[in-house]
């Protein structure tokens, strides 16, 4: 019992970390390669493979530090796949400890904290994040410890936590232009402001200066991207998924029901109600900590509602980010009433309601994606629609076995995503193997694809719609080509098929 009391933070830290690793690395690549993590594993293996390609992801608006991070794994870890999402693995480790420093920094109650951090490990939303090779693992752990040291900053006043803040914030400026609220909403820790004290005055303007030279530091860190002649991409990019002001400012509520309605759909899906419920419980159950609270709720509404007014393009992923605060109020209130609570049974109770749910979700995310009860949006785009990759580990051990003899060539229909990048991943260093891209597809083949079935075995892969297509997956009537693999997606009339051309 002794040993119990006295190292009982460490055998819940190691408890909830073994829980975090066994979630997240089991069956990790079991999830086929989706467009999006093809595409940035592709630019890693480029960017490491030449400097003069650091910034290769600027040639699609999209900053570098994931590629960076995914280059560097890339070089010791022989599966693509497994390397690039093992990137959001680690951030989300980052995620499970940042936790728990915000937490105990904002309710001082380490049980609140650890809670927090058990929390972040079974929510739904970062488990199936946290298994994907995309940005969004990496700005959720971000956006949670610079906002440790916001709360930091305002109640320490010190330099050193302006610089390390200012660092945390230039290191979301390098990952994903959604980090850009870390900075806008650093006046919004001025609640915690005691107006009371004496020489505020002086004080305030202490903060001003240290919240200037952490902002100083963030932009200082993010000029690096204009080393590169593509930075202006950035902003074009960004005004693919948000209005610009002038569209906006002539239509200001036209997208803002459609949007509120479908974030608001998915926020209540991976959250689940009931655990939406504690994050309102918590301004309810207790008195205390009301300003700290109001914090944390500013930083998921100011996001979330700017999304709901500007959003062009939106997916769920937008929104993982902004619900990291609502975990710790969520924490609060769960650990509060089992504190107050007496009863063992209304103590089960409480677990129970809370969270079951998301353990039901979270068994589906592991062992039956396919079926898991996650918003329609995710399950398109990652295995039942076009951009999901089922199909590509066949098509790679075919083609690898047909390449060990001859030299095979490869079209497919795209240039840009998940083909040709899926194949260039696995493919690209066999000498045997030709792969090219086509976009459009018409009703006849390429003349470079038809010149090289007459003098090598020749395929082409066939995922998305086109003009010329009959169906999702199907080539054009008029090709001479004949389908050696073919997987039906779940979506209805949607196909992955490789051909052989001939």
């Amino acid at each position: 019992m002794q040993f119990l009391k006295k190292y009982w933070p460490f055998l819940i830290a190691t408890g909830i970390l073994l829980l975090y690793f066994l979630t997240r690395l089991a069956n990790l690549t079991g999830l086929p390669i989706f467009t999006d993590e093809a595409i940035y594993i592709r630019w890693s293996q480029i960017a490491g493979n030449d400097a003069n390609w650091r910034f290769i992801s600027l040639t699609d608006g999209k900053q570098p530090l994931y590629v960076w991070i995914a280059m560097i794994l890339l070089k010791f870890i022989e599966d693509p796949l497994f390397a690039g999402r093992l990137v959001s693995v680690i951030a989300g480790v980052g995620s499970v400890i940042g936790m728990f420093f915000l937490t105990n920094e904002v309710f001082k109650n380490r049980k609140t904290a650890f809670f927090a951090s058990f929390l972040y490990v079974i929510y739904p939303f970062a488990l199936v994040y946290d298994r994907l090779a995309l940005y969004d693992s990496l700005v959720a752990m971000i956006t949670i410890w610079a906002l440790y040291f916001e709360f930091l900053l305002v109640r320490k006043l010190r330099l050193d936590i302006a610089l390390l803040l200012g660092m945390i914030m230039g290191v979301g400026l390098l990952t994903k232009s959604n980090t850009n609220f870390a900075l806008i909403l650093l006046p919004f820790s001025l609640v915690l402001f005691d107006f009371k004290q004496k020489h505020w005055r002086r004080l305030l303007g202490k903060w001003f200066l240290l919240a200037l030279v952490a902002a100083g530091v963030a932009l200082a860190m993010s000029l690096v991207l204009r080393l590169s002649p593509f930075y202006h991409i950035i902003g074009e990019k960004n005004l693919v998924f948000i209005y610009s002001f002038s569209d906006w400012i002539a239509r200001p509520f036209a997208f803002f029901v459609g949007n509120f309605t479908g974030l608001g759909g998915w926020l209540l899906n991976y959250m689940t109600i009931p655990v939406v419920l504690l994050v309102l419980s918590s301004f309810l159950v207790s008195k205390k900590y009301f300003k700290e609270k109001l914090l944390l709720l500013a930083w998921f509404i100011v996001p979330f509602m700017a999304l709901a007014f500007f959003g062009k393009v939106i997916y769920p992923r937008f929104i993982l980010f902004m619900t990291m605060p609502l975990l710790v109020l969520a924490a609060y209130a769960f650990v509060y009433m089992m504190t107050v609570s007496r009863k063992a049974w209304f103590r089960l109770f409480i677990v129970i309601v809370f969270l079951t749910l998301p353990l039901f979700k979270d068994y589906f995310i592991i062992t039956d994606f396919a079926h898991a009860p996650i918003p329609k949006s995710d399950l398109t785009q990652l295995v039942r629609g076009w951009p999901a990759g089922g199909g590509v580990n066949e098509t790679v051990a075919f083609l690898k076995e047909k390449a060990k003899t001859e030299k095979i060539y490869v079209g497919t229909g795209g240039t840009f995503g998940l083909m040709p990048y899926a194949l260039e991943i696995y493919l690209h260093d066999n000498p045997n193997i030709t792969i090219k891209g086509f976009w459009p597809i018409n009703d006849t083949a390429p003349k470079e694809v038809i010149d090289a079935s007459k003098t090598m075995p020749t395929y082409f892969v066939f995922y998305q719609e086109c003009p010329s297509c009959s169906q999702i997956g199907f080539a054009p009537a008029e090709w001479p080509a004949t389908p050696v693999l073919r997987m039906k997606k779940a979506e209805q009339n949607s196909f992955y098929t490789l051909y052989e051309i001939k």
